[in-house]
């Protein structure tokens, strides 16, 4: 018969190496081991599944930092899983506590599955659902099908959520929905830090607050302090106004609101739209302002035409009328209308009655007719026809072919425009007039210069139909070919072709101040829409009145018309 003989050296040896390993395996199994504190009953029941045991009877469980209570559990030999039932009750690090019907405990990977009535509980925040999976190692728990939070300051429902307890994060997912006494919610995707109340808006969110409605599909909203930035495709609205940007700054406590990059702020009552860059708006006193390739539209109720008027500075106030509103407009102001432009430095628009005044040396365009006086003032009227006034060294201009101008002239001159036409001018001062008589449509006798303190002038066309001088009265008529270039203009004449916007786009030019030609050839040049042969034609058709008309008569026109 053979022995096994083993030297003492060499048991030594493997004594040494294998002892603490095997120590260090039980201690390893020790720690991973579900201990079961207590229980009041306890069965094994192989009917349920391999190694079962039953506890039944304010079970209590112990793994790894985790303490479980229940009404009765399921604990498996050589595993670390547990399946709890009734009262279920999980405490982990004494912060969070975790409640359900039953919970599914696999402490081999650190994971629990809760159903039914599910409650988790960190500090002040309290998650509410049906179904919970909590990743116990990681401290994150989810939910797909309906969740709610609950904490010191909201309320939050989503069908999917996911809470990272360490963060103190919850992220939301489809059918968001948020409130408290100060605002509600809706969103898409919503993350919330249930620290310090703040929400980020990363997918469609409508917030609505105790004055106005946000949209967003970016940025932040602070539910403590109404403070938000909204970064993509943001809205701030209420019930009379919407404003639009790229970014829009918002504090509800304050009622303040900065909105920068493609700037849009709609007036729905009053039919105005303003665009810019920069913009603010305070709605404790209701004042917006806009800088910055600043646009001013204002759309008529019954007019399908829209007036354009850009400014270095617009600003819109509320009025004394509930409603209503006061648009300013400052410094190199320009405005379009297919049937009206006009510049000047600074304006005025009442929405109350229509009513826009001009300060500053203004110019108005209409058709043929050029407007201008120290101050002006148009108002449209729904029954009567609207009115121009002009103020102070008042002067009308009628281009009635290139090289060829009526004029009035006066103190004060009040227009009214009947169908988007000059229909008839009335002059309170000073009054003068320039404007070339007619025998025939074609036949142009000559210019009639006439003064009168107070005259009333009627048009048709643009031209000069009936004129009535109300007060005495003095007048010349000259042929054509006695009269010069300086009988052609009044005094003052100042034709400024070069200024009028010609588009919604031209009113973004700024050539106030240009040089002059003398007046002769600035009239000659500056006549747009026409050509070089219409002005020649229309010189040589004077000179064939002339001529058919000392036919007729035997006389020149130089000895028949000096008055």
């Amino acid at each position: 018969m053979f022995k096994t003989y083993i030297k003492p050296q060499v048991l030594i040896i493997f004594l040494l190496i294998i002892i603490p390993c095997f120590y260090l395996y039980s201690s390893s199994q020790d720690t991973k081991r579900v201990d079961i504190l207590y229980a009041e009953f306890m069965e094994a029941d192989e009917n349920i599944a391999k190694d079962a045991v039953r506890l039944i009877g304010n079970v209590n469980i112990r793994h790894e930092g985790i303490l479980m209570w229940c009404d009765s559990a399921y604990s498996y030999t050589g595993t670390n899983k547990v399946d709890a039932f009734g009262n279920v009750h999980i405490n982990q690090g004494d912060t969070v506590n975790l409640y359900a019907e039953k919970i599914y405990y696999n402490g081999d990977i650190s994971f629990a599955q809760a159903i039914g009535n599910v409650r988790l509980e960190n500090k002040s925040t309290t998650l509410f659902t049906d179904i919970l999976d909590y990743d116990l190692a990681a401290n994150i728990a989810y939910y797909n099908n309906f969740g709610k939070i609950i904490d010191s300051t909201n309320v939050l429902t989503s069908i999917i959520g996911k809470y990272f307890i360490d963060d103190d994060m919850a992220h939301f997912y489809k059918e968001v929905e948020g409130y408290n006494e100060k605002y509600t919610l809706i969103s898409d995707t919503l993350h919330y830090n249930t620290e310090t109340g703040i929400f980020f808006i990363e997918g469609p969110t409508t917030i609505r607050d105790s004055s106005s409605t946000l949209y967003a599909e970016d940025g932040w909203y602070d539910t403590n302090t109404g403070e938000a930035e909204l970064l993509k495709k943001p809205v701030v609205s209420n019930e009379k106004q919407e404003i639009r940007a790229n970014f829009i700054k918002y504090n509800d406590e304050e009622s303040y609101t900065n909105a920068k990059g493609a700037v849009q702020i709609e007036d729905f009552e009053n039919h105005i739209l303003v665009t810019g860059e920069n913009a603010t708006y305070s709605e404790t006193l209701d004042i917006a302002t806009v800088t910055d390739s600043a646009v001013l539209m204002i759309f008529s109720a019954t007019d399908t035409d829209t007036l354009f008027l850009h400014a270095d500075t617009l600003r819109t106030v509320p009025d004394t009328v509930e409603s209503k509103r006061i648009v300013m407009a400052f410094y190199g102001t320009r405005f379009f209308r297919s049937d009206m432009q006009g510049v000047c430095d600074s304006l005025v628009y009442f929405t109350k009655d229509s009513l826009i005044q001009l300060h500053y040396l203004p110019i108005v365009w209409s058709d043929i007719h050029q407007m201008s006086a120290d101050y002006m003032e148009m108002q449209q009227f729904s029954d009567a026809p609207d009115e121009m006034r002009l103020v102070n060294n008042s002067f009308v201009i009628s281009q009635q072919a290139p090289n060829r101008f009526d004029q009035i002239k006066g103190k004060n001159i009040t227009g009214y425009i009947i169908e988007n036409e000059l229909n008839n001018i009335e002059i309170d001062g000073n009054g003068e007039t320039l404007y070339y008589l007619r025998e025939k449509e074609d036949e142009i006798v000559g210019p009639n210069l006439a003064e009168s303190d107070n005259i009333s002038i009627q048009l048709r066309e643009g031209r000069v139909y009936r004129i009535a001088f109300l007060k005495p009265t003095q007048g010349t008529l000259k042929p054509f070919h006695q009269i010069n270039a300086a009988d052609k203009t009044l005094s003052g004449f100042d034709w400024k072709i070069d200024l009028r916007p010609t588009s919604k786009y031209d009113i973004f030019s700024r050539s106030t101040t240009q040089n002059r030609m003398p007046v002769r050839e600035n009239i000659q040049e500056n006549t747009p829409g026409y050509t070089e042969d219409e002005i020649e034609e229309d010189g040589e058709m004077e000179e064939a009145n002339e001529a058919e008309e000392e036919e007729e008569t035997g006389q020149s026109t130089e000895d028949k018309y000096e008055l």
